[in-house]
Order: C-alpha cells, then structure tokens, then sequence
C-alpha cells in the first residue's frame, strides 16, 4: 500500500467536493494543503521558535493563520477521508490483565467483546471493533500462559509493565506487492508469517503479517497484515461492528525521539509531503501531521514530559490513540485540545490507564 500516490500533480486552487472525488479525495486534499502551505511559506519569513531543523509559527502569525484556513478543509472533509478506506487494520493495546482492561475500557463507555487466545500459548485478547473496520485490541496474558511463550512474547515488556499503546497494523489486500514496494524504498521488511487464533465461538481465523522497519513489531512503523480468512470474521465476530458510537481509529500517535528524523523515515517509506507542525503543551509535545496519514508524531517538548518517560520506557512507539465519534457529547472528557485545527477530546488516562481520544466526525 502507498499512501499519496497521488493521481493529481497539485490543486491550485479550493475545488468542488465533486472534483476532489473524481481525482481522489485523499490525493487532491494534500496537494490543496501542500500548495497553499508551501505559496505560504514562500511569502512569509519564518516564525516562532526553531526546533529540530522545523519552524513552529506563533499563534497570531500570517503562517499560522494561512495553514488554519487550510485547516479549516481539512476539517470540512474529515467524514469524507475517514469514510474512505483509511487501512488502519488494528491498533493494540497490552497489559497483563485483559479482564481488568475491559474493565477500565468499560468504565469510560466503551464496551469490548472477548475474541479468543492467539495460537502462541501466550496472549489473548478482546476487541472493539467499528464501522471502517479497524477496531482497538485489547491484549492480555492468557491466565494459564507458557511462561516461555510468554517471555518470548515481541511485546512481553508492553504486557508485563502494562504500556497501554503498544502497536499498529495496516491492512493489505496484496502483502507481497506491499513487501516489494518497501525494499524498493529502502526500507527493511520481514517475510510474511502465518499467524491465527480461534474465536470462542469455534471460528477458525488465519492471516500473514509482516515487520517493517527493523523496529519492534509495530512500533514506529506499522506491521502490516493480510487476512487468510474472510476479514470480517476477524473485525466483526458479532457480524456486526462492536459498536457505532466511533467511526474508526482517526489518528495514532507516535512518540519520537526526534521529530525530524521520524519525519524523514515515513517520508521514504511512504512518499509523504513536508509535514504541518505544532506545539502542544497540554500533550507536552512537538507535534507533526504527514499528509493524510492517519499518524500524529510526537517528540516530548522536555525532559520533563511524560512522552520522555514513555520513551526512556518501552522506546518509539504508539503513546495514544483517537477515536472518530459520531456524538462526541455522549462521552466524558477529561481534557480537550486542538489538533491541526481539529478539536480533540481526551478521556480520563488516570481512570483508563493509557491515551485515548476522540474527535468528531460525521
């Protein structure tokens, strides 16, 4: 899979809904952002404070002003994007207990169905699954583990010291081609393995996955997986999604050492534009945007920051995850910010035991 490989050079100007659709959406939104933001940078000098080789524009900055009306599509045509085959595939979240997370998740309005023990003696899991088909993955460590399983486990750290985040996956409908693509780029890929588990129910599920980067599994990079038995089975046990409260997973936040580095890793590895940056300092991070995938890097804004700890922890690696929500007002939050001129809500991390947000869509 390749992100923004674009069937547009560029869009000069704001075009119909109708024609972004005919050109692809995703494709004519990031060349529509790229133009205005780099017409931006050519006129206006740089502002604010330098930070890892990238300019982060005061808030009342002719910059920060342009990039927030480019924002403002953004935002308008964030159902659409989401709507669109995002290929988030999963997005795990480890602990040792997967009863007591369930628990936690339950606690904050988010109910999750068991969906069986994997096949490695190890782990098992439950799921919250949504209408694009992604779905969050609660993991735990089965109640009557292999204790060399167990220790042999990619993520046993994540398990054991409960991390919360822990790992992303991208779906792919032709895994080798996806394989191919990236050693062509540069970038380290293992072969595919067969993986599986089966449900409660008796239902048999088999897939591939593989390793990008060189990475622990899904960390910095997304693992990628192709499903040898009819996806559906997997995301939707029920037959149906979990629940309709969430569209899908909109975002998933990585937590970096160093943002430029990070950013020019995914730009070989997916072909992605200059990135939009911001400071957050409610999140306590340097943030960037890389086009329109559904990835928000974060490198700490001190030693202070917990994204610091975090890192020192269980290194690079997803931090927090965002929900898409059809009624954002039927859930608590805890905290609010805004992201790339889209607001984003935080449930309570204290009561939940990890990061995760929402934000509206349609």
């Amino acid at each position: 899979m390749m992100f923004l490989r674009s069937r547009v050079q560029m869009l000069s100007s704001v075009a119909p809904a109708h024609q972004l659709a005919e050109v692809g959406i995703a494709s004519g939104l990031h060349g529509l952002l790229l133009g205005l933001s780099g017409s931006l940078l050519s006129r206006t000098p740089a502002a604010g404070a330098r930070h890892a080789g990238g300019f982060f524009a005061g808030p009342g900055s002719r910059y920060n002003q342009g990039m927030l009306r480019c924002l403002a599509l953004w935002t308008a045509l964030a159902a659409v994007l989401c709507a669109a085959d995002s290929r988030i595939d999963h997005v795990t979240i480890a602990g040792s207990d997967l009863k007591q997370m369930q628990a936690k998740l339950a606690a904050v309005g988010i109910a999750s169905i068991y969906g069986g023990a994997h096949s490695n003696h190890a782990t098992e899991m439950a799921l919250v699954s949504f209408p694009d088909g992604s779905y969050l993955e609660l993991m735990g460590i089965q109640p009557k583990a292999d204790a060399a399983a167990v220790a042999g486990h990619v993520w046993v750290k994540f398990l054991k010291e409960n991390a919360g985040p822990c790992a992303w996956a991208m779906r792919e409908k032709d895994l080798a081609a996806e394989v191919s693509r990236l050693k062509a780029a540069g970038i380290a890929v293992s072969a595919p393995v067969s993986s599986g588990r089966t449900r409660p129910d008796g239902v048999r599920l088999d897939w591939e996955t593989s390793d990008v980067g060189g990475d622990t599994r899904g960390t910095f990079f997304p693992f990628l997986i192709q499903d040898r038995t009819p996806r559906e089975q997997r995301a939707f046990p029920l037959g149906k999604p979990v629940t309709r409260e969430f569209r899908g997973v909109t975002r998933v936040v990585i937590a970096v050492r160093n943002l430029d580095d990070a950013i020019e890793r995914y730009r070989k590895a997916y072909g992605v534009p200059r990135p939009i940056k911001q400071v957050d300092k409610s999140f306590e991070g340097y943030l960037a945007l890389l086009g329109d995938l559904p990835v928000v890097l974060a490198q700490p804004l001190n030693a202070g920051s917990w994204l610091t700890e975090r890192i020192e922890r269980f290194g690079e690696g997803p931090c927090a995850f965002v929900l898409g929500a059809v009624n954002p007002g039927h859930f608590k939050a805890a905290s609010k910010t805004r992201w790339f001129g889209a607001g984003i809500s935080w449930f309570d991390s204290e009561k939940l035991g990890w990061r995760l947000g929402f934000e509206a869509v349609r």
